[in-house]
């Protein structure tokens, strides 16, 4: 074993070093990580081509993930013939095309089982869009999309063919939301006003300092009166405390363990996955308890600066991890 690491633990927070560097999350870093690898040992023509700026990124990732279900030998061929195809004057669905064509041919079977085995990672995600918006997404089963946007479209016809005003798309945006929350109208979210919208803000309409919605981020203090004035659902006030200087400092109810609200709380100031008490995730202890891995705490929350931990990595390199400021 190397620096008392088990064989099974030897390089298992590079990909959380790359995610520091680049500033990106872990996920990120280790797909990054798994593509370089791929490219280094298995795509070495495709790696050419990206260097030589022939094809870009994305159609290198796509060689990549279409091909993943190959061993080495196998995936070199396919690296071969998408070349020789002339994937570096193509676009990227044509070329994620041809690469799946020619890795399905490869080996028909591990192609099939690769989806069967890929069901199980089905998930959904949110992340922030421009413009107070969001990008709500179903990582799904292609039979179950393929059923999820024709229900939409059938009530979209519908709705349309009786007169509603809106566009296609508002309604079938609408009902995506209806349907999933069991509300009446689509605007009527329940609402729990966390006042790291400053009070003022709150109160006074000409005010136009911005609130925090945890999980998506800053948002202009006149759309979040209007959410919270005109949501039909119910609606809860919960009181949280700053310092002189603004920072998030304390909630209510108070506990003593990091659970609960006490979590949350964190969770707010954080807004990411304290001496004791840093919004981390499973991965991200694991991975500091490596050897040559330090985070020290270098401001606390409470001496009039955002709490701050300083990382240090088995290379040497450090990175500065602040919360941020309430507004």
């Amino acid at each position: 074993m190397a620096a008392d690491v088990h064989p099974t633990a030897i390089g298992r927070g590079i990909a959380d070093q790359i995610a520091l560097a680049c500033h990106i999350s872990p996920f990120a870093g280790s797909r990054r990580l798994g593509s370089a690898r791929a490219l280094w040992f298995d795509l070495p023509r495709t790696l050419a081509q990206l260097a030589a700026g022939e094809i870009s990124e994305q159609v290198a990732e796509m060689v990549v993930s279409e091909t993943r279900h190959l061993d080495g030998s196998r995936r070199q061929e396919v690296d071969v013939q998408v070349e020789e195809a002339g994937i570096a004057e193509m676009g990227v669905k044509a070329a994620a095309a041809c690469a799946r064509r020619y890795a399905y041919q490869a080996d028909p079977h591990a192609y099939v089982e690769r989806g069967r085995t890929e069901r199980k990672n089905r998930r959904v995600g949110l992340r922030a869009a421009p413009d107070t918006m969001s990008i709500l997404t179903g990582y799904l089963p292609v039979e179950q999309g393929v059923a999820c946007l024709a229900a939409l479209r059938r009530h979209t016809d519908g709705a349309v063919a009786g007169g509603d005003a809106r566009t296609r798309d508002q309604i079938m945006a609408d009902t995506l939301v209806e349907r999933l929350t069991g509300q009446s109208g689509a605007g009527d979210v329940n609402v729990e006003v966390q006042l790291t919208m400053p009070v003022q803000a709150l109160l006074d309409p000409t005010d136009d300092r911005v609130a925090n919605i945890p999980g998506y981020g800053p948002m202009p203090g006149r759309l979040a009166r209007e959410i919270i004035s005109t949501s039909q659902g119910r609606k809860w006030w919960r009181r949280l405390f700053t310092g002189p200087t603004g920072q998030l400092v304390g909630g209510d109810p108070l506990r003593r363990r990091f659970d609960g609200w006490l979590a949350q709380l964190i969770m707010l100031r954080d807004q990411t996955c304290l001496e004791n008490g840093r919004g981390v995730c499973a991965r991200g202890n694991y991975v500091r308890e490596l050897p040559g891995w330090r985070v020290d705490t270098v401001f606390s929350g409470m001496s009039g600066r955002p709490h701050t931990v300083l990382i240090t990595t088995p290379t040497g390199h450090q990175y500065r991890s602040r919360a941020p400021r309430p507004p």
